[in-house]
C-alpha cells in the first residue's frame, strides 16, 4: 500500500518551564529560536527546510503534544484523513497554523496526537544566515553541538504489533523491523518509517495504562565524529549523558541520550542504513542480538525504562525489557490477586 505521508515535520512537546527547555536546545545543543507565538518558542536545526523543527509549549508534565507529518500531496492528504477515518476514528479539520496550511489532525487509537498537512512555509535564511550551498536552507551552525535535522520520534504503546499494524493499514508506514523478548513471544520494539530511513517511527512497548506516551525524541547529525563531540561538549557544559555513544543493531545508527531540564529525554543519532525495498519484510530481532546494542558489551541503564508523561508501569527500549518489567510480564502470579 502506497504511502501518503513523506517524513516527519515538526514536534511539539510539552515542559513546566518552558523558558528553562528552550535555553537548554538553544544554548546547549546549539538549535536556534525563530519564533515566539502566544507563550510557544519554535526552534530549528539549521538543515531542516521548513521554518521550524520543534515547538515547546506549556505544560504540567513533560510530554509529546504533537507529531506532525508532511504528506506527499494535497491529494495525499485527503486521502490520508479518509484513510484513517476509515478506522473509525474521527479528526478533525483546521485552515492550519503557524507556518503550515490546511491540516487534518486526530488522535490515533493508541491516545498519540498526529497533525497531517501539505502546505507549509519553506525557510528563508534572514540577512547573515544564509549558506554559501545553495541547497541548504541556513549555515551551518557554529555551534559544536548542533544538530542538523529532526530525525524521528519514539512513542509508548500497550500493544507494539496492534501499534504498527494500524500504522502501517491506516497511513502507509513501512515496518522495518520488530523486538521480542529472548524469554517469551513478547514483541517490546518496533520501528516503522515513511521513507527510505530505518525510521522515522519508533515503539516502545509500555505497561503503564496511560496511553499517548513518548519514549524520546531524535535529532540527526552528519557523522559519528559530530555525535562524539556533542556528547563532550554537553558534558563540559553540565549535562550528563544517559546511555551511549553506542550502535543501535535495528537500524544501525549511532546514539546518544540525554535529558533536558523537563526530564524529557532526547537522543542524537549519526549514521543508520538507507532501505528502498518497497517489500520490506520486517525481521524480529531479539535482545541477545544486539538490538540496541550492536557491540552486545553494554547494559543499557534502568533509568531508560521511563516514558513520559510519568506513570505507573515500565517501558521496554530497544534493548528491551529490564527484569521488572519481565517479571511482571512473564509471570502473571508475580502481582497479589492476580491470576
Amino acid at each position: 500500500m502506497e504511502t501518503p505521508l513523506s517524513h516527519l515535520a515538526h514536534l511539539e512537546i510539552t515542559s513546566p518551564d518552558v523558558e528553562a527547555s528552550a535555553r537548554f536546545y538553544e544554548e546547549k545543543f546549539g538549535m536556534r529560536i525563530i519564533d515566539r507565538v502566544d507563550g510557544d518558542v519554535y526552534l530549528r536545526c539549521w538543515g531542516d527546510y521548513y521554518r521550524y523543527s520543534l515547538i515547546i509549549t506549556e505544560g504540567p508534565e513533560a510530554s509529546l503534544g504533537r507529531m506532525a507529518w508532511r504528506t506527499t500531496s494535497v491529494a495525499a492528504l485527503e486521502s490520508a484523513a479518509q484513510r484513517v477515518e476509515a478506522t473509525g476514528i474521527q479528526g478533525t479539520w483546521t485552515a492550519g497554523g503557524h507556518g503550515f496550511g490546511k491540516a487534518y489532525e486526530f488522535t490515533g487509537p493508541y491516545g498519540h496526537s498526529m497533525r497531517l498537512f501539505y502546505e507549509v512555509d519553506r525557510f528563508v535564511a534572514e540577512p547573515g544566515f544564509e549558506s554559501t550551498y545553495p541547497d541548504r536552507p541556513e549555515r551551518r551552525s557554529s555551534h559544536a553541538a548542533a544538530p542538523r535535522f529532526l530525525d524521528h520520534v519514539t512513542v509508548a504503546t500497550s500493544d507494539v504489533r496492534g501499534f504498527a499494524d494500524w500504522y502501517s493499514k491506516a497511513l502507509g508506514f513501512r515496518v522495518m523491523a520488530f523486538v521480542d523478548l529472548d524469554e517469551a513471544p513478547i514483541t517490546v520494539f518496533s520501528v516503522l518509517t515513511t521513507n527510505e530511513k530505518s525510521h522515522d517511527l519508533g515503539v516502545v512497548l509500555d505497561t503503564s495504562g496511560r496511553p499517548g506516551r513518548v519514549n524520546h525524541i531524535a535529532f540527526w547529525v552528519d557523522a559519528t565524529e559530530d555525535l562524539l563531540r556533542t556528547a563532550d561538549v554537553m558534558m563540559e557544559n553540565g549535562t550528563s549523558m544517559e546511555y551511549g555513544p553506542s550502535i543501535h543493531g535495528v537500524g544501525e545508527q549511532n546514539f546518544l541520550y540525554f535529558r533536558e531540564p523537563s526530564g524529557l529525554r532526547v537522543e542524537l543519532n549519526s549514521g543508520g542504513y538507507r532501505n528502498y525495498v518497497p517489500d520490506w519484510e520486517a525481521n524480529t530481532w531479539k535482545p541477545s542480538q544486539g538490538s540496541n546494542n550492536f557491540y552486545k558489551n553494554g547494559a543499557m541503564p534502568h533509568s531508560m525504562t521511563e516514558s513520559f508523561p510519568p506513570a505507573d508501569g515500565f517501558t521496554a527500549t530497544e534493548e528491551g525489557a529490564s527484569p521488572e518489567m519481565k517479571e511482571a510480564l512473564l509471570n502473571p502470579y508475580a502481582q497479589h490477586g492476580r491470576g
